[in-house]
């Protein structure tokens, strides 16, 4: 098996280390990192933000480092985030060490906690165990090596604590996506190994078991991207620059599956095609690159959290502007309200809590068929809750009701549903998460104008198993998964 050892300095490195071991043993070497000194902390506002900077391809005394410098200054004074998280391709030239303390300095001037993961790049000029020690010496470096008997060298997590408690509230999962593959017949490029993803599903578990057996919202930065990252583009709506394909090891060992399993991980950020800055989400977790630091457009992709909910909010920073506004779980946010038509409120008013609803039995294949049918049943509820049925299948729903809008802004409704659903505000369809289908989320917007709006939502239950949820968020809000204290009945 490649490890720190062999993979970085070969046969020769590792007799050496054995046979100075005891040397070494006896002098005062520096620490693996300085979490201990600088702890990750939400803000009394509930917000924590971390900035991404990735590709840099730093090389001391380069006639471009002066403008990247310059850049991650910018961006850093401007943003001023909570952590930079750096994700690998950094110095890709000698001298390496000078080139490093270049970058430590940045951060070190700019009193910015910052942390570190490598590319494939990297270690073709500096071995990764001397790297780590020299960033060790940074009095705001506080990654680490990570497990000794790790594939690869870097693999880490932070945590990050409550604002008003010293309780992990969220962590940041730091990890060596390694170089390249050793079998030319697998590839060029190497992919997370078996060991790597045991430790992540090892530590996942522990900050869960830690949180009441509630997962806490994670992030998770490495360089190359997974190979689901595809899946984005073929399949998925994105935002951001697709401009060259991308290139992952070939092998899906299942790091995304165990992320997605373990349920704590909403989003994984890396680097390495320097051209794509795009991001979407495949199943539950967004995938999503950073904004290269070495091509025109230079910048560091934003991300920020919300204590105690699963979002973030991200964008990208260059010294020119910010783009590329997205809100996950519910989509691309709009940034600006000059670019917004807002819906005004009807002229209506309820001052009772709840629903109408309209049952129907049938074989539908559409929401639509719903409008043709009679009703089984109708009446007033106070909740959307399916479970009603009188069948396991075969059967419908429309609910209507006034929903209460509390503020002007930009309103990101899902449904989630097993089989067809869609969601209408003021008679124009949000979301459209028709047809027979297994459980499935779909997202839609719309900016709305304080006060009461139309509100009618249809489900149909075709083919075995039934679920309806529905939920929204805005873009300064997290996000609900019910909405009873918004609906009024529609008298």
């Amino acid at each position: 098996m490649k490890n720190r050892f062999t993979t970085r300095s070969g046969a020769i490195a590792l007799f050496l280390i054995i046979v100075l071991g005891f040397a070494a043993c006896q002098q005062n070497t520096a620490p693996t990192h300085n979490a201990t000194k600088i702890a990750l902390k939400f803000h009394e506002n509930g917000k924590f933000k971390v900035a991404q900077f990735t590709d840099p391809h730093w090389v001391h005394g380069n006639a471009n480092t002066p403008v990247m410098e310059s850049t991650m200054r910018y961006v850093l004074q401007t943003e001023k985030p909570d952590v930079a998280v750096l994700t690998g391709d950094i110095v890709t030239g000698k001298p390496a060490k000078e080139s490093w303390e270049d970058i430590m300095k940045i951060f070190d001037d700019e009193k910015i906690p910052y942390a570190v993961v490598l590319g494939n790049h990297d270690r073709e000029n500096w071995e990764g165990d001397s790297i780590y020690d020299l960033l060790a010496t940074s009095p705001y470096f506080i990654g680490e090596k990570g497990p000794e008997e790790l594939y690869g060298i870097g693999t880490y997590a932070l945590p990050v604590k409550a604002s008003n408690s010293d309780k992990t509230a969220a962590v940041l999962y730091c990890m060596d996506s390694n170089d390249y593959c050793d079998d030319d017949n697998l590839g060029y490029y190497d992919w997370f190994h078996r060991d790597q993803i045991e430790w992540y599903r090892k530590t996942s578990r522990a900050f869960t078991a830690a949180n009441n057996n509630q997962p806490l919202p994670a992030l998770a930065f490495f360089h190359i991207p997974l190979v689901e990252y595809d899946a984005v583009i073929n399949n998925i709506t994105f935002t951001g620059a697709y401009e060259e394909p991308t290139c992952p090891g070939i092998l899906n060992t299942g790091m995304l599956a165990s992320m997605i399993e373990m349920g704590d991980v909403m989003g994984t950020f890396c680097g390495h095609d320097h051209t794509n800055d795009f991001i979407g989400i495949f199943g539950s977790v967004a995938l999503a690159y950073g904004r290269c630091a070495h091509v025109k457009n230079m910048g560091s992709r934003i991300i920020e959290l919300t204590e105690g909910h699963p979002v973030f909010s991200t964008w990208i920073r260059t010294p020119e502007k910010v783009e590329n506004h997205y809100l996950y779980p519910a989509g691309i946010e709009l940034f600006a309200d000059e670019d917004i038509t807002f819906t005004p409120a009807i002229n209506k008013q309820s001052d009772k809590k709840g629903v109408r609803y309209s049952y129907y039995e049938g074989s539908f294949k559409s929401v639509d068929e719903l409008s043709a049918a009679n009703p089984i049943k109708s009446g007033v509820a106070s909740t959307i809750a399916v479970s009603e049925a009188k069948v396991d299948r075969y059967y419908g729903f429309t609910y209507n009701a006034l929903i209460k809008i509390p503020k002007k802004d930009v309103y990101y409704f899902y449904t989630k549903s097993d089989d067809g659903s869609k969601l209408f505000i003021d008679n124009k369809l949000i979301v459209n998460n028709d047809s027979t289908h297994s459980a499935t989320r779909v997202n839609g917007y719309i900016a709305l104008e304080p006060g009461f709006h139309q509100f009618t939502l249809k489900y149909f239950a075709d083919a075995p198993g039934n679920l309806l949820k529905v939920g929204v968020m805005t873009r300064a809000t997290p996000e609900v998964d019910n909405l009873d204290e918004l609906l009024y009945i529609d008298e």
